[in-house]
């Protein structure tokens, strides 16, 4: 009984200490914002994937295994620790003994399990103090930071001694007194065999103390997680639950923002779907902790700091100031400093500090590309770029604040319809010489074929545009394009914060669609099909929307296009990956396809399709001068394709294209290898 009573108290005391430090954390939560969340079905799938199947984290074989093994080492050590709970508490010896072969199997493998962590923990351990991976350095990473992981590791390897130990002495008091042994034991059993002679009494004080030196820190350990990083393993998995089920590429619409437009568009329109707000206008965008929403701050307790996100981010790689893993400390960091005043005086509480300007500044959030990769890369689905992109519009539509490229660029959007100061009326020159049907001619087409602003005035893509019409025209597909009466989709302007344009465009866009029963839309631009596809949904714009890539591996698959190439046998291409036809939409296929069509050696850049840097263009990068690095992004991308030794470069994106035509121009190697789009190849090869 002194046992038992001994054990309530330490559980008691744990329960309580972990209860008021996680309340601490919870009460902030009632300042952020509210999010719904629903698809329970679909999040639980998730769950199971992400966390319970490590599929992120094992994107990286190698490493990514071993932090699996230890993870799911973990679950199978949790039953062990369940059952001490039970046995400390009722005074039981092995209470799950009854499960038979059961309790066997889950003992055995708890038992390697333990050995196996201990010897990945050492590993770990190694890999910090001695072989300096990068991702582990920056500037947000404090010594506290590196302490705090160290302690951690140290801990969890002496969990798994004091298991290894209690398992070992076990066995040697059980064949000591000739008691029966419970459960199986393979790797203490090997342990055991290096001892002999020990007193009986000996053997059980030492799985005494190894039994109670595990459990105790295993409830130390848990009163130390909220203090520490490692609070993710509470975290973690509760965060894959509510993580984005939408495509990594869309990005949340503004109700508020929303309801404005319309009034602008129409000052008589009535309103009945869109709430009345009670209380202070809300900010648009997000300036400090309560204006996040609560799935932003739940990621922010997530995060393990791992800097798997920082390591694949463009900007960061090319030495610019943005880490996504410093924008969730920052985000955790903030909240720990007001979250206290907000808790004791309300939302009126004010320390003249802020997220953005204190913790976050503006040279990090406009060096984003907003190319998702920090959010294909974390294990634990959190979601870096939305909190980046609130930020950003918190700038553009509360303090006016944009780098003066991107105000130029906003304005020509909303007086010409397209990102550069061109006349809405010149929008079709790019067919002259073309049948191009329009929409307008009264004919109900198959397709709409959506040219986009870079098709139909960038000098370069232009081109592209025009070898697909050919293509079109060769099949004789169905199709029309909406002429003058097509303007910007308005992806350049929501990625830079600007939400209020967006939602004009996108709404002035849709209008005319529908005014026309658009069904199926075909794009060039992996930006617009993006955006027609996945977030024009928001405000009734529903079309079945595919990339011309996919288009042309439709036909070719069909035998309609018939494609000799022989102008490119021998030539080695390498095709660039669009983030937002890779990453945003999963499609990496489609346009390998299409170049498998023709008759030369296809060669993969060291990072490619979900690995695939991006070139730098997208986040409204294109019409602004890039933040202050040791290299632009595009040279680093047109870096990675020289790597290759190709002779040509195969992009499928407008920005795409001229950032590597740039890069190749910088690099000097224009003349000796070119750059062409998916839909240039097709055409060139079929002579048209």
């Amino acid at each position: 009984m002194i046992k038992q009573i001994i054990f309530l108290i330490v559980v008691l005391i744990t329960l309580g200490v972990f209860t008021y430090s996680s309340l601490k954390y919870f009460k902030y939560f009632k300042f952020t914002k509210k999010k719904p969340i629903g698809d329970f079905g679909k999040r639980i799938w998730i769950t199971i994937k992400v966390a319970l199947f490590q599929e992120k984290i094992l994107r990286r074989p190698i490493i990514g295994l071993m932090h699996a093994l230890v993870w799911w080492g973990f679950i199978l050590i949790l039953f062990g620790s369940l059952e001490m709970i039970l046995d400390g508490l009722f005074g039981t010896e092995r209470v799950f003994v009854f499960l038979g072969p059961v309790y066997d199997i889950i003992i055995a493998a708890g038992d390697i399990s333990a050995f196996v962590i201990a010897l990945l923990i050492l590993a770990f351990l190694f890999r910090r103090l001695f072989m300096h991976i990068k991702r582990f350095y920056g500037p947000e990473m404090k010594k506290v930071s590196k302490m705090d992981a160290n302690f951690a590791l140290t801990i969890i390897f002496i969990l798994m001694i004091t298991l290894l130990g209690m398992n070992t002495y076990y066995l040697l008091w059980c064949d000591s007194t000739g008691e029966v042994v419970h459960g199986s034991y393979p790797i203490s059993n090997i342990i055991a065999g290096f001892f002999d002679g020990i007193p009986a009494e000996q053997l059980w004080m030492g799985y005494q103390i190894n039994w109670w030196a595990h459990i105790v820190w295993i409830f130390i350990f848990a009163n130390i997680l909220p203090y520490s990083k490692h609070f993710h393993v509470f975290m973690s998995v509760p965060n894959v639950f509510i993580s984005n089920l939408t495509p990594v590429g869309y990005a949340d619409n503004m109700a508020e923002i929303t309801k404005e437009v319309k009034l602008m568009m129409d000052p008589d329109a009535a309103f009945a779907d869109v709430p009345e707000e009670e209380g202070d206008p809300t900010r648009f965008g997000v300036k400090d902790v309560e204006d996040l929403n609560w799935i932003n701050y739940f990621n922010s307790l997530a995060c393990t700091e791992c800097g798997r996100c920082t390591s694949v981010c463009p900007a960061n790689i090319t030495g610019k100031l943005l880490s996504p893993r410093k924008i969730m400390m920052d985000t955790r960091a903030r909240m720990k400093q007001k979250g206290p005043g907000l808790v004791k005086e309300g939302r009126s509480f004010d320390d003249g500090n802020s997220l953005l300007g204190t913790f976050i500044t503006e040279e990090e959030l406009w060096a984003c590309t907003q190319c998702n990769a920090c959010v294909q890369e974390c294990p634990v689905n959190i979601n870096q770029a939305s909190l980046i992109l609130d930020m950003r519009r918190y700038l553009v539509m509360e303090e006016s604040k944009a780098p003066t490229g991107l105000n130029t660029v906003f304005s020509n959007i909303e007086n010409n319809g397209a990102p550069w100061q061109f006349s809405p009326e010149d929008r079709m020159l790019w067919a002259e010489g073309l049948d191009v049907p329009l929409m307008a001619d009264g004919s109900a087409p198959e397709y709409l074929f959506w040219v986009g602003s870079a098709g139909a005035f960038d000098d370069r893509y232009k081109k592209v545009t025009r070898e697909f019409i050919k293509i079109l025209n060769h099949l004789k597909v169905n199709y029309a394009v909406l002429g003058i009466e097509e303007t910007d989709s308005g992806d350049v302007a929501r990625r830079s914060g600007n939400e209020m344009l967006f939602q004009m465009q996108a709404m002035m866009n849709i209008e005319i669609l529908n005014g026309y029963e658009v069904k199926n839309i075909i794009t060039c631009d992996p930006h617009d099909f993006n955006t027609l596809k996945n977030e024009y949904p928001d405000f009734d714009g529903n079309y079945k929307v595919i990339h011309h890539s996919q288009f042309l591996q439709q036909q070719i698959a069909a035998g309609k296009l018939s494609i000799d190439g022989k102008e490119f046998a021998g030539k080695k291409i390498t095709f660039h990956d669009p983030c937002y036809l890779g990453r945003a939409n999963g499609e990496y296929n489609a346009p390998r396809s299409v170049l498998d069509a023709l008759p030369s050696s296809n060669v993969e850049m060291a990072r490619n399709k979900s690995f695939a840097l991006c070139c730098g263009a997208g986040g409204g990068q294109m019409f602004k001068e890039a933040e202050k690095g040791v290299k632009e992004v595009f040279l680093e991308r047109t870096e990675d394709a020289l790597n290759t030794g190709c002779d040509i470069i195969a992009t499928a994106c407008p920005f795409c294209m001229v950032m590597m035509t740039d890069g190749l121009k910088y690099k000097n190697k224009e003349e000796e290898i070119k750059n062409y789009d998916i839909a240039e190849l097709v055409s060139i090869s079929m002579g048209l």
